[in-house]
Parts: structure tokens; C-alpha cells; sequence
């Protein structure tokens, strides 16, 4: 199975899951204060955001007032809620008297409580996610003092002022723990000076504008613990496997220049000639061996370079109870509320970031899974797909159960309810919204894999 057939699979997997927990949410709050559930859909079983169009599902069953289905637009999902405005746009239900059993008959806090509840149950998920996780694998980071190499910096660092083997000892003047600390400081944080140790002195790098847009179009850290020379994979196929080389080999040399790090082998790699003969030095069990051959065209031999830290560095490892892993996970949830938050602001707050650069569609979501699947990695992406549907769904517009939060705090705090045609034409308005910004951002992933 391919790479990219893997992360559809697990793209469809944790946002199945997590529509079909987050419309739990809302069912669960409406059924507590006794309100009507008229549908639980899993996907629309319309083309969303017109519910007059295409209109049948691929699996129904009413049980009790509730028909339970699954639709065949498979980008999101709802609840049907008697007495209340929704995706579905009732209108005609909302013409007649007003019954105790629905939406409209309850009290302003329980109806704010039915539509938080989604937003209530993917917070509970991802600290649940996240508990689980702590407890059977435990929390992993390098300490930057363990990155005894110091760092390796890609060109964006380097036009930055970083410079291979620099120590980092502090943002801003404030000691840095966690590793990957650093490059969140920098980019979320507005972090304006890193200091570092370079050849016993330390230095300001001072943080250009620019930065973070660099930074984020890269897609991929500027900076990384610097790493010994190491083969871990090679292509039989390729010059390296005509040459002999093997897993496990170190590379000291490459025409008797000696080295030591990745980054050290890509600028002397780069300073030959395509087609120039190159004999590399080895280390191999122990002993020194020499493999010549000629550098391809592309500059590439055709192996692959060790690029696991926690083989040659010293990670810290924290180890959870199931009481300990439930605290960590709510702590971390919120953390990454908090980091998720911080990222949206920027789309609209910062100078450096662009909308057209940073927003994605279901490509882009796809993309965020690991083409190789790994449960850890999948649970941890999942937890944070699920605090991404929480905000998301918290924003202020129409259509989103943060629309319909707005205007029940308006009636809590006025006294006065929000009218139904107003409402309706809110919701209108935001189902356009949402429209909009659905082709945008799918166009947006269309635009990019033809520009490739």
C-alpha cells in the first residue's frame, strides 16, 4: 500500500471518529434536558451547505424519535435538533407552536450546554488520547544540554546567523530545556534573540524579520540536533550499493577531506563535479575501509543518513500511572488548545504569515499523517485533529456552535432572545461562509499539486 493511501486511510479513520464523538456531544446534552434529537448523522446526507440538494444516505434506522444514518457527503456530519435552526434549515418545523420537548422550550444555559457539547466531548477525547498515550509510552524530549554536538542548520538558518555546531542556551535571555522548545520560541513565541555557544564564546542571533515566514514555508525544521555521518539504509540498486556500502557504516572522509556530521558531508558533497570519481573513507565494525565510486548527476549515491537522535543523545524519559497520565494528558491538552490558538491568531495577525501559504484542505490534512503507520504518531495526531474540530468550532460564526454561543450569551446577559428569521439568515449567511472558505482552501491544495 502506498505511502499516500496510508494517510487517506488514517485522515478517514481519526475524522470519522472524532465527527461521530463531537455530534455525541451535542446528543448526549440534548437527551439530558430531555430535547428532541430528530436525525445523528455521520456526513451529510445532502451536499453540504444546501440541504434541498441530493438528498438520500447510504444507511438508515430509526430507533425511538432518532434516525440513526450514515450520509454520503463524507465532510462532517450533524444532529438534528427539534425546535432549534441548523445545517438542515427546518424553517417550515420552526412555523409551528413551540413544544416542550424542543430546543427552542429550554432554558438558555441548557440550550448553551447542548451546543457546547461537541466542543466539550473533543476536548475529553484528546485529554483521553493524550492520558492513554503518557501511560503506555511515556513523554520523550532532548534536553539542548544533551545536544552535546550542538545543532545543525539547514540554509534558512544559516541566513537567519545560526551556524552548525552552535549551542543554544537560552531564548531571549531565558534558558531553554526541551530542544524542540526552540524553534516553537522562535516562530510562536516572537522570541527576538537566541543566544548560543559558539567556539567557546557566546553569541546573540539576533531573530531577522522575516523569520517566521521562512520558517513556515520551509515546511520542515531549520534546525535539528547535529548528527554523526551514518548510513542506515542503502539502495542496492544505487552507486552506494555498487560501491559496497552497508548499514551501519560511519563516513570520516570523501577524498581524503576528512568529516564528521551530515551537514559537513552535503557541503563537500556539493564542492565535486558530477561524474568526478570519489573515494570514500569508512568506519566498519570497528575498521577503516575505503569504497571509490563516481557522484551521479543528481548528486546523490542512493543512501540513507541516520537521522534517529536518540541513538547518539540522551533523551529524558518521563514515566506516567494511569492517575499522573490522566493530569499530563489534561495539562498537555490545553497546551496545545493554547498552541493551536496561537497558530490561527497568526493568520490574521502576523506581517510574516500569509493565508494563501497556511491554509489547507483535506490534502493538506492528509498530509499531516505519517505515510508509515504507527499508532503513537496516529493517536497523537488524532488528539490534536480533535483540539483543531474544539476551536474551530468555537469561532463566532454562524453555522459553527460558536455562532449559536454568541447569541445565546446575548440572550443570558440581555435578557432578550435572538429572533428566529434573524437566526436563520445568520445561519444562511455563515453555511456561505463555511462554503467559501471550503473551496478556498481545497483550491488552495488543488493549486499547490499542479504547481509542483
Amino acid at each position: 500500500m502506498s505511502g499516500g493511501a496510508v494517510q487517506a486511510i488514517q485522515l478517514f479513520a481519526a475524522l470519522s471518529i472524532l465527527i461521530l464523538l463531537h455530534e455525541f456531544g451535542h446528543f448526549f446534552f440534548a437527551r439530558l434536558f430531555k430535547t428532541r434529537v430528530e436525525k445523528f448523522y455521520l456526513f451529510f446526507d445532502f451536499l453540504f451547505p444546501f440541504p434541498g440538494l441530493l438528498n438520500f444516505s447510504l444507511f438508515k434506522k430509526k430507533k425511538g424519535d432518532t434516525e440513526y444514518g450514515l450520509g454520503w457527503f463524507p465532510l462532517g456530519g450533524y444532529v438534528k435538533i427539534a425546535g432549534m435552526v441548523d445545517e438542515s434549515m427546518d424553517t417550515e418545523a420552526m412555523k409551528q407552536p413551540p413544544q416542550p420537548w424542543e430546543y427552542r422550550s429550554k432554558k438558555a444555559w441548557q440550550r448553551l450546554f447542548i451546543m457546547l457539547g461537541g466542543i466539550i466531548m473533543n476536548v475529553i477525547v484528546a485529554i483521553g488520547i493524550y492520558a492513554l498515550i503518557f501511560g503506555v509510552w511515556g513523554e520523550e524530549y532532548l534536553p539542548v544540554k544533551n545536544a552535546t554536538n550542538g545543532i545543525a542548520v539547514d540554509s534558512i538558518g544559516q541566513s537567519i546567523g545560526f551556524k552548525s555546531g552552535d549551542k543554544v542556551v537560552a531564548l531571549d535571555g531565558k534558558p531553554v530545556e526541551r530542544f524542540n522548545k526552540i524553534t516553537y520560541g522562535i516562530v510562536f513565541d516572537g522570541v527576538k534573540t537566541v543566544q548560543v555557544m559558539r567556539d567557546g564564546q557566546q553569541v546573540d542571533v539576533k531573530i531577522p524579520e522575516g523569520t517566521i515566514r521562512k520558517i513556515l514555508k520551509g515546511q520542515k525544521s531549520f534546525i535539528a540536533p547535529r548528527m554523526p555521518l551514518v548510513i542506515s539504509e542503502v539502495d542496492k540498486a544505487s552507486e552506494a550499493g555498487k560501491m559496497g556500502l552497508q548499514e551501519g557504516d560511519s563516513i570520516i572522509a570523501l577524498n581524503g577531506q576528512p568529516i564528521k556530521y551530515n551537514d559537513e558531508y552535503e557541503v563537500l558533497k556539493h564542492s565535486f563535479v558530477a561524474g568526478q570519481s570519489v573515494t570514500m573513507t569508512l568506519v566498519r565494525k570497528g575498521v577503516i575501509v575505503n569504497a571509490t565510486g563516481v557522484l551521479p548527476a543528481n548528486k546523490l549515491f542512493g543512501f540513507v543518513r541516520e537521522s534517529d537522535a536518540s541513538k547518539y543523545y540522551q533523551y529524558e524519559k518521563i514515566n506516567y500511572n494511569a492517575f499522573t497520565a490522566v493530569g499530563r494528558g489534561f495539562t498537555y491538552t490545553f497546551e496545545q488548545v493554547a498552541n493551536y490558538w496561537q497558530q490561527l491568531k497568526m493568520i490574521f495577525t502576523s506581517k510574516e504569515v500569509k493565508a494563501s501559504e497556511s491554509v489547507g484542505g483535506i490534502v493538506s490534512f492528509g498530509k499531516m499523517f505519517s505515510p508509515v503507520f504507527d499508532w503513537q504518531d496516529f493517536l497523537m495526531l488524532t488528539a490534536f485533529v480533535s483540539i483543531i474540530l474544539a476551536v474551530m468550532n468555537l469561532l463566532p460564526v454562524p453555522g459553527l456552535d460558536g455562532g449559536y454561543v454568541i447569541f445565546l450569551l446575548f440572550e443570558m446577559i440581555t435578557g432578550r432572545q435572538v429572533s428566529e428569521k434573524v437566526m436563520e439568515r445568520a445561519t444562511t449567511v455563515g453555511l456561505v461562509l463555511l462554503l467559501a472558505l471550503m473551496v478556498y482552501a481545497n483550491g488552495l491544495d488543488i493549486f499547490r499539486l499542479f504547481s509542483k
